[in-house]
Order: C-alpha cells, then sequence, then structure tokens
C-alpha cells in the first residue's frame, strides 16, 4: 500500500502529488457534490418536519380530543350538581312550603284569636252612679246640723263606701280577666313568631339554592358553548382533584398494608406457612384476597348508595334491587370485618405464645408476660382489624376522582412529550440544513487553490470582455463623438485598468 502511494522517491512530494490529485478530482466533482450533499440535506429536513407535521397533527388531535372529554365531564358534574340543587330545594318546599296553606289558615286563626283577645282585654273606666246628683242635692242642704239630716248623709255616706268597694272589686276582677287574656296571647304571639321564623328559613333556604343554580347554569353555558376561561378552571380542576385522589389513595394503600400485616400471619397458621404459589406464599395471597373483597364490597355499598357512579348499571337498578344490594353488601363486608377481628386476636395469642415458649427457652418465667395490659394490645388489635375494612371503603371517592382524571392528566403530559419531540425534530431539521451549507463551505475550503485559480481566470476573462465591449462600442460610435462621450470611453477604459491615451 504504501508502495502504491509513493510516486516518487520523496515522500513529500508525492504527498503533495497526491493532494493535488485529490483537489483536482474535487474541483471537478464540485458541482455533483453539492447537488448530492444539498439533496441530501434537503431530504433529511423533509423528513422531519413531515414527521414534525404528523406529530403536530397527532398532539392536535389528542387536544381536540382531551378539550371533549374534559367539557363532557364538566357537564356531566354540572349537571350532577344543579340536579341535586333542585332535588333539595323540592324538599325544602315539600318540607316547608307544602303545609303553607295550614300555615296560613293557622296564622289567620291565631291573629282573629289574638284580636278577639286584645277586644276582650280593653280597659274600660267604671260607670258613675245614678245617684250622684241626689248627692249633690243634699250636700247643698242649709240645715246640715239637723239630726235627721245628719243621718241620712250618714247613710248616704256608707252607702258610697260599699259602692265604692264593689266597684274596686269588679275593676280588679275584669283586671284580672284583662291579665289573663293578655297571657293566653303570649303563646299565640309565639307561634306566630315560630311559624314565621320556620318560613323565612325557609324562603332563605331557596333563595340560596336558587343564586348557587344561577352560578352552577352560568358556568353550565360556559361549558356547553367550549369556553378557553371554562376549559382552563376544569383543567386546573382536574388537576388539583388528581393530586388530592393520589394523596388520599396512597393513605388508603398504607391502611391496606396495615391491615395486610394483622392478618396475614394468622392465616398463615390457618391455610398452611408452607404452601407457595410461585414464589408467594399462600397466606399471603389470602390475606390480599380478602383485603380486595372487603374493598369491593365497599366499593359496590357505595354504588348502591349512589355515593359514586362508576359503575351506571347499578344506578339504574330498581329501588328496590338497589336496597337489597346496599344491605347485602354491607352484611357482607361487616362478616368480613368480624373475620379481620378475630384473625386480629389470633395473632395476639399467637405472638404471646412465642414470647412465652421464648421465655421458657431464656430460663424466664413465663407467668411475667400475663400482665393486666395485655388487653389493650388485644383490643386494639381487633379494633383495627374491624374498623380498617370499612375505612377502606370510603377510598372508592377518591378512587372515582382518580379515574375520571387521569385521562385528563395522561393527555397533558403525553401533549407535552409530543410538544418536545416536535421541537427536537425542528431543531434537528433546521441543524441538518445548515449542517449541509457548512459541508458545502468545507468543501469550498478543501479545494480553495481551484477555486482561487478560477477565480483569477474569470476576473481576467471578464476584464478582456469589457474592453472588447468598449471598443465595439467606440467603433460603433465613429469619430464625431462629442467630448462626453470620448470622457465616458476614457472614464470605462481607466476603470479596468487601461491607459486612456
Amino acid at each position: 500500500m504504501e508502495t502504491l502511494l509513493m510516486l516518487t522517491d520523496s515522500p513529500w512530494l508525492s504527498a503533495l502529488i497526491w493532494i493535488v490529485l485529490l483537489m483536482t478530482a474535487l474541483y471537478f466533482g464540485r458541482s455533483s457534490a453539492q447537488r448530492a450533499i444539498m439533496s441530501l440535506a434537503r431530504l433529511v429536513r423533509g423528513l422531519l418536519r413531515l414527521a414534525a407535521r404528523g406529530i403536530g397533527n397527532t398532539r392536535d388531535a389528542l387536544a381536540a380530543r382531551n378539550r371533549e372529554v374534559l367539557l363532557a365531564q364538566g357537564r356531566e358534574a354540572k349537571e350532577r350538581l344543579v340536579s341535586r340543587e333542585f332535588e333539595r330545594i323540592t324538599a325544602t318546599v315539600d318540607r316547608d312550603l307544602a303545609r303553607w296553606p295550614e300555615t296560613q289558615r293557622l296564622l289567620s286563626e291565631t291573629i282573629q284569636r289574638i284580636d278577639e283577645d286584645h277586644q276582650n282585654a280593653t280597659d274600660v273606666p267604671p260607670e258613675v252612679p245614678g245617684w250622684s246628683r241626689a248627692v249633690d242635692a243634699v250636700a247643698r242642704v242649709s240645715a246640715k246640723a239637723d239630726p235627721t239630716v245628719r243621718h241620712v248623709l250618714e247613710a248616704i255616706h256608707g252607702s258610697l263606701a260599699k259602692a265604692e268597694a264593689r266597684s274596686l272589686a269588679a275593676y280588679r276582677q275584669a283586671s284580672k280577666k284583662r291579665h289573663q287574656l293578655l297571657s293566653r296571647m303570649r303563646p299565640a304571639w309565639q307561634t306566630i313568631q315560630s311559624t314565621l321564623r320556620r318560613a323565612d328559613r325557609a324562603i332563605s333556604s331557596i333563595l340560596e339554592r336558587s343564586r348557587s343554580i344561577d352560578r352552577h347554569m352560568e358556568e353550565y353555558e360556559e361549558i356547553v358553548r367550549g369556553s378557553d376561561h371554562a376549559v382552563q378552571a376544569l383543567s386546573t380542576s382536574a388537576l388539583v382533584q388528581f393530586g388530592i385522589a393520589t394523596l388520599v389513595m396512597l393513605i388508603a394503600v398504607g391502611g391496606a398494608v396495615i391491615n395486610f400485616t394483622l392478618i396475614a400471619r394468622p392465616m398463615s397458621e390457618m391455610v398452611g406457612g408452607t404452601s407457595y404459589v410461585g414464589s408467594f406464599q399462600t397466606a399471603d395471597i389470602a390475606a390480599l384476597v380478602i383485603i380486595l373483597v372487603e374493598m369491593s364490597m365497599g366499593l359496590f355499598l357505595m354504588e348502591s348508595l349512589r355515593i359514586t357512579r362508576l359503575f351506571p348499571v347499578i344506578s339504574a337498578l330498581p329501588e328496590r334491587t338497589r336496597l337489597t344490594m346496599v344491605w347485602v353488601s354491607l352484611g357482607l363486608l361487616t362478616t368480613l370485618a368480624g373475620v379481620e377481628a378475630g384473625l386480629a386476636y389470633l395473632r395476639e395469642v399467637l405472638l404471646q405464645d412465642e414470647l412465652a415458649t421464648a421465655s421458657a427457652l431464656r430460663g424466664m418465667d413465663a407467668s411475667l408476660l400475663d400482665a393486666d395490659t395485655m388487653w389493650i394490645t388485644t383490643a386494639a388489635q381487633m379494633g383495627m382489624g374491624f374498623v380498617l375494612p370499612f375505612a377502606l371503603t370510603f377510598v372508592a371517592i377518591p378512587l372515582e376522582s382518580f379515574i375520571q382524571t387521569f385521562r385528563h392528566v395522561v393527555g397533558l403530559l403525553v401533549m407535552g412529550l409530543l410538544n418536545l419531540v416536535l421541537i427536537s425534530l425542528r431543531l434537528l431539521g433546521n441543524a441538518v440544513w445548515q449542517s449541509g451549507q457548512v459541508l458545502l463551505h468545507v468543501y469550498d475550503l478543501m479545494i480553495f487553490a481551484p477555486l482561487w485559480l478560477e477565480g483569477v481566470f474569470r476576473r481576467r476573462r471578464e476584464r478582456a470582455a469589457l474592453r472588447r465591449q468598449a471598443r465595439t462600442e467606440a467603433s460603433a460610435e465613429g469619430p464625431g463623438e462629442g467630448p462626453e462621450q470620448t470622457s465616458e470611453s476614457a472614464t470605462v477604459t481607466f476603470r479596468y485598468g487601461e491607459n486612456p491615451a
């Protein structure tokens, strides 16, 4: 190979000859190489731009679909809220305002009774006795010292005292009756006040529900129109619900792990600790199945109570069938909770037996372990075993929110990933195109000597052509040219290095 490369005895001269030959070959293949480089760069950039356009279309379709799903979920949620508000208004009207005619009649009767009692309780002054004129006439008699007149006056005085006593007794009796009537009016006033207060609460509740319905209807109209504000609000709400649901489900997973720890050990005593299914113990699988069945029963219970709507078939069941399913789910859940409580008690018994055995092997008195506080841990474990299944029932609520918002969150993540790929493809396409330009310049740099010579020869040819053109124009114009044409020709000749003379 070295012999073929050595054209002369001098290696430097051979290298120079090869460089000259290579530059000459590259020079003659310059146009074809440039077209090949630019065609390749254009092809790669076109493919990248085509891929970017396809990814952009996929992103837009995914964004449109995600928007439709988000708006559909928002419409469903708002319809559920509005329906619930109408149900509450109906319940309020049926409970408080449906008996309004009866209440109105009661108010009318009570007001009429109060009016009658008020009229009967009016303070009427006692009438003036009819014999007052006679007393006045006797008082004007001049012979007051007469025993007969004095006797008459004493009789009149006694009669006036008795009349006064009778009038005072009658007035006191009438006042007592008026006070009794007024005291009988007080419960009627309280009844009216209570009835009006209850009606005011009902009307205030209806007005508050009406304002809430108006707000929900405005949001519902925005969702139906598909406005950007509604989409942004629904997206933010979905992200918040997804975060909260994820946090609650992680807490529920922690509770399920604790529940599994409570029943795994006693289950190994029931099904055998040496039995395996694959690489897992049968006892662990049985404990996990019990927990999953409890969660399933809790989910069916929530669906039957119409708290969640993961299974529309359950919500569409007849009322009697649905109530039957409620009681069956609750009964099975209670039974499984009792089983877990028993397993938790068995776990504590097994733990105490192990402690007693270990103490006996170490030579300690096992009776010291039977302390009075052992029942506390036993009761606590049994309580946890019984309560945890019911607590895990409520995981159906965050599970529904997690499932409903998971698609939107995944859609946002996929859209972000597609945007990143789209930007990368566009940057890569521009980089390929610019790389092609750089390769052209590098190619020209490798054959700079032939290109320089080509430039020199081209400039000489251009100058010669300009001189011939100037001479042709001068000969065509003739000798009668004015000074302006001569100066112009001289200027042209001088511009290209010719002597004006």
